[in-house]
C-alpha cells in the first residue's frame, strides 16, 4: 500500500475549502453562537460516527466508537469547553451514514461528523468543513483472482459504491466518459459493499482507496482481495460541522493549530495508519507528503517560523 503521490494539484483548493471560516475570531461581543450556545446548556457535544470506516471512524470489539476521526473531533471538544467555559462536557455519540450525514448536521442531529468525510465546493454551499485531516481517492477492490487491473476491465459489469458517497459520483461520471455500460449499484454502508463483493453479488467495490484497505485489514482478507486501478477522483477529508457559525469555526480550527504546534498530528496519523490498532489490525500506510506539508501549515509555534 502506497501513500497518495499524484494528486497535489487539488491541495490549495481543498485548503481553501476545508478552512473556509475557520480563519475567522471569535470576537469580544455578547453571547456564543447557536451551536456552542446549545452545547454549553446541554453540556454535551454530540459526535457523528460511522460504524465501518476503519481507522477513521468504526466499532471496537465492544461496540464503542472509536478511529482517527473521533480523536481528532475530541480535541475539538476540549476546545469547545475552554471557549463554553465548561471543561467537564459529556459527549453524545450518534451512529450516521454516508446517507444521512449531511442532513445530520443540517438538522442538528449532530454537532461534529467525525468520520471518513471529503470536502468538495459541492458540500461546502451547504455545511463547514475542518483543516484538512487526510486525503483519499476512488480506487477499486476485486477479488484476488479476477483479471480487473482498472475500471476499463469491469465493462458491462456491476459496481457497488456506498450511497450518498462521492465515490458514486465518481463511478457514474466514469461510467459515461467511458462508455463502460457498468451495473452500479448502491449499497447503504461500506460493510454492505465490501460484503456484496465478497459475496458474488458484485464484480467490484468503488470507494475511497484508505478506506477499501481499512475493510480488507478489519476483515483480514488480504489473501482475497486487492485494490486496484488509477485513482478515479480527488478526496480530501474533513471533520464537519454547521456552517454560517464564525466562532464555531475558529474553535476548530484553533484545535488543528494547537495540535499542529505541539507536534501532535502526525503522531495522532502514526496511531491508526502505521501502529498497530486498538483492535488488533495494522494498515502500514505512511502519512503521504501531502498531508504532512498541510499538517506542517498547522505549526505556530515559533520554532516552526524561525
Amino acid at each position: 500500500m502506497r501513500p497518495l503521490t499524484a494528486i497535489s494539484g487539488g491541495l490549495l483548493l481543498a485548503a481553501c475549502l476545508l478552512a473556509t471560516g475557520a480563519s475567522a475570531q471569535t470576537g469580544g461581543g455578547e453571547g456564543l453562537s447557536p451551536t456552542l450556545a446549545a452545547i454549553k446548556n446541554a453540556h454535551a457535544v454530540r459526535l457523528g460516527y460511522r460504524e465501518s470506516s476503519p481507522p477513521f471512524s468504526f466499532l471496537d470489539q465492544s461496540g464503542r466508537p472509536i478511529g482517527y476521526s473521533l480523536e481528532l473531533c475530541e480535541a475539538i471538544v476540549e476546545e469547545i469547553g475552554v471557549e463554553v467555559d465548561d471543561p467537564n462536557l459529556k459527549i453524545d455519540y450518534v451512529k450516521v451514514t454516508s446517507d444521512d450525514r449531511i442532513d445530520a448536521v443540517l438538522q442538528n442531529k449532530i454537532d461534529l461528523e467525525c468520520g471518513s468525510t471529503t470536502a468538495n465546493s459541492e458540500r461546502g454551499k451547504r455545511v463547514a468543513f475542518s483543516p484538512l485531516m487526510f486525503v483519499a481517492g476512488t480506487k477499486l477492490m476485486v477479488p484476488k483472482g479476477a483479471a480487473v487491473s482498472g475500471v476499463a476491465d469491469l465493462k458491462g459489469r456491476t459496481v457497488v459504491v456506498t450511497k450518498g458517497t462521492t465515490n458514486e459520483q465518481a463511478m457514474h461520471a466514469v461510467d459515461s466518459k467511458l462508455s463502460l455500460g457498468l451495473n452500479i449499484v448502491t449499497a447503504p454502508d461500506h460493510e454492505q459493499s465490501f460484503r456484496m463483493v465478497a459475496d458474488g453479488k458484485a464484480d467490484a467495490f468503488a470507494t475511497d482507496d484508505i478506506l477499501l484497505y481499512g475493510l480488507i485489514v478489519r476483515h483480514k482478507a488480504q489473501e482475497y482481495f486487492r485494490v486496484v486501478g488509477d485513482y478515479l477522483s480527488y478526496d480530501p477529508y474533513g471533520i464537519m460541522f454547521r456552517k454560517g457559525e464564525p466562532q464555531l469555526s475558529a474553535v476548530v480550527d484553533r484545535t488543528f493549530r494547537k495540535l499542529g504546534s505541539n507536534h501532535d498530528l502526525v503522531p495522532l496519523y502514526n496511531k491508526w495508519f502505521t501502529a498497530r490498532m486498538p483492535t488488533g489490525e495494522k494498515m502500514n500506510v505512511p502519512i503521504s507528503l501531502q498531508l504532512e506539508e498541510a499538517f506542517k501549515a498547522m505549526d505556530d509555534s515559533a520554532s516552526a517560523n524561525n
